[in-house]
């Protein structure tokens, strides 16, 4: 595959563009694989790519029910951040972020990563104690955040109200190199990889059933037929429980919808994520200039996509005190993603009951975050049967009540 680069774009320019290549092949589904992974979103792609690249497995399918990257990978707000509270959350999240630091270098494919900087706001004194701890468990773990006060928020973010007359603003934990990265060229960076490696990317491919022998994954049954495999990666986020169903287990997760949405596009006001824990939101602004605008799950368990008129109001309404300027603007586009939770808000990498097959699920609403260092340890997992980034979030801590909670540090469960 041609690599990008300046060159490569003048070259096309006076061709009139006529000689670019498709970004990843769309081949038919062979008879057998060595691995297969379902879901073709970010944690499914970087887990090939991580399969190839780091242990030269590239005979591998990643099937996908719908279009690459059509799910919560498309359908989130792009924040980055590793200042989580437990060690193992910390690792993973912390390998995510130095991993995005050069992935559009890795993959050759521009993924728009901006360490903009993160913010959690402090608006109550039990918050100001939970950062200040957060801030001292980052810096026994090597995570550079610390904790400011609220003059050093207001420089950062001048648009702020820090005199709330409900929640001031009494600081925040702040995080300089956390950031966004663009959602759709993430996934479309490592999908350009791994079909450069020669994996096979199988849109439209719904799994209907697992394969089993003698308790052993042999292969799966597709809208496209059977196809047989020595190991399965099951990368499915909210849909994670109907594929567990298949091959007989079930997982401890609840599948709910978080609802998200963009403003008109303005003039850039905003060069940080800012996060509202207290009121229940978080904003940043878009490259296009649009205020991206987010706020916790729906109440109850569905498998919705789509937006809902109580969220704007919930939502906005608690931004506005924090942000005045939110009152004026107008909403542009909105929508909702199938997000997969669990009870200690940490996610599952783990074998299953069933050999062969592993699963990937639990990253609730901080999935993006974390798909380089998800796709990197549980390429290893499924690689040499172990990983030191996967070891925690083994299936079995559930009855060991080896519990990571994360239920105060992931905020407003982002």
């Amino acid at each position: 595959m041609k690599r990008y680069s300046a060159f490569a774009v003048a070259r096309e320019a006076l061709r009139n563009h006529t000689g670019w290549e498709r970004a990843w092949a769309s081949p038919e589904p062979k008879k057998k694989y060595d691995v297969i992974i379902v879901g073709a979103g970010g944690h499914g792609l970087a887990t090939a790519y991580y399969l190839g690249k780091n242990f030269g497995i590239t005979n591998v399918a990643v099937l996908e029910k719908g279009w690459l990257g059509g799910g919560n990978t498309g359908r989130n707000t792009t924040i980055i951040r590793s200042n989580y509270l437990q060690d193992p959350s910390a690792a993973i999240y912390e390998k995510a972020r130095s991993l995005y630091e050069t992935l559009s270098q890795d993959l050759n494919y521009n993924i728009m990563f901006s360490p903009r900087g993160v913010m959690m706001l402090a608006q109550t004194q039990a918050e100001v104690r939970g950062y200040e701890r957060t801030a001292h468990a980052n810096a026994l773990q090597g995570v550079k955040t610390e904790y400011i006060g609220p003059e050093r928020v207001k420089q950062l973010v001048p648009i702020i109200n820090i005199d709330g007359p409900r929640y001031p603003v009494l600081g925040a934990i702040w995080q300089a190199r956390a950031g966004t990265a663009r959602h759709d060229a993430v996934a479309w960076g490592y999908a350009r990889a791994c079909s450069d490696m020669g994996m096979h990317i199988i849109q439209k491919c719904e799994v209907t059933g697992v394969e089993q022998s003698g308790g052993k994954v042999t292969g799966v049954n597709t809208t496209r037929g059977t196809i047989g495999c020595d190991k399965l990666g099951v990368v499915v986020a909210g849909h994670s429980g109907h594929l567990a169903d298949m091959a007989g287990f079930r997982l401890p997760i609840e599948s709910v919808s978080l609802q998200a949405l963009v403003s008109e596009p303005i003039k850039p006001c905003m060069d940080v994520v800012v996060m509202a824990n207290t009121v229940h939101g978080y904003m940043s602004q878009s490259d296009k200039g649009e205020m991206v605008i987010g706020g916790g799950t729906d109440g109850y368990n569905n498998y919705t996509q789509r937006g809902a008129f109580h969220h704007i109001e919930e939502t906005v309404r608690a931004l506005v005190e924090t942000f005045p300027m939110v009152a004026r603007l107008k909403m542009l586009r909105q929508w909702g993603g199938i997000v997969d939770v669990t009870g200690d808000r940490s996610p599952i990498l783990s074998k299953t009951p069933v050999d062969g097959m592993f699963v990937n699920c639990g990253w609730g609403t901080g999935g993006f975050k974390a798909i380089p260092g998800s796709g990197w340890g549980f390429a290893e997992l499924m690689a040499k049967g172990h990983s030191p980034l996967t070891e925690a979030y083994g299936l079995n801590r559930f009855y060991e009540g080896r519990f990571i909670d994360e239920s105060v540090a992931a905020g407003v469960a982002h």
